[in-house]
């Protein structure tokens, strides 16, 4: 199954309606959100076109398709205007093997020897060996750090593929095995 992952939307309904063109365009089958959909956040300036309204708009059209967890600038309040559940701390998904995925502001503590972590939070796309499992972020739909592309990862079985949004280039692939 083809899986569309992305994190830090952050209430851009400019890069919200990239990343689902970019869904729409994959031709994945599911969209798994890592978190911070509609707000900003204290420590972050507005995104490019900040409308949390038109942004859950363009979630909610993507909600059968929808896996969600939630993030740290997420609330219960969002979750009253989004139609799919964003309030799971964290998810085990199947990438050609099981992977834990967060938000990325609490690590599970269960991580065993050649395990996958996927997380957002951290702005910054990234595949590498940490201690003894691996670590993969999507990066920012909207808020990218550390001069990274606003990005998302394309994810059949274990193969991984990091897209710039605005261009539609692939920029690192990688594959779990």
């Amino acid at each position: 199954m083809k899986l569309l992952i992305a994190s830090d939307v952050h209430g851009s309904a400019y890069y919200c309606k990239l990343l689902e063109e970019t869904f729409r365009r994959t031709g994945a089958e599911k969209l798994l959100l890592l978190g911070d959909l509609l707000y900003h956040g204290a420590r972050n300036a507005l995104p490019r076109e900040y409308d949390t309204v038109a942004c859950a708009k363009i979630l909610n059209g993507l909600k059968e398709n929808v896996l969600c967890v939630r993030g740290n600038c997420d609330s219960e309040v969002d979750q009253m205007v989004l139609e799919f559940p964003i309030m799971a701390e964290s998810a085990l998904v199947w990438l050609g093997r099981p992977v834990y995925a967060t938000h990325g502001h609490k690590t599970p503590a269960c991580l065993s020897d050649g395990d996958v972590l996927l997380n957002g939070h951290f702005h910054v796309p990234a595949f590498e060996r940490r201690e003894n499992y691996w670590y993969v972020n999507c990066g920012s739909v909207s808020i990218p750090k550390e001069n990274s592309p606003h990005s998302c990862i394309l994810a059949d079985g274990g193969n991984l593929q990091w897209i710039d949004l605005e261009t539609g280039e692939v920029f690192l692939n990688a594959t779990l095995s």
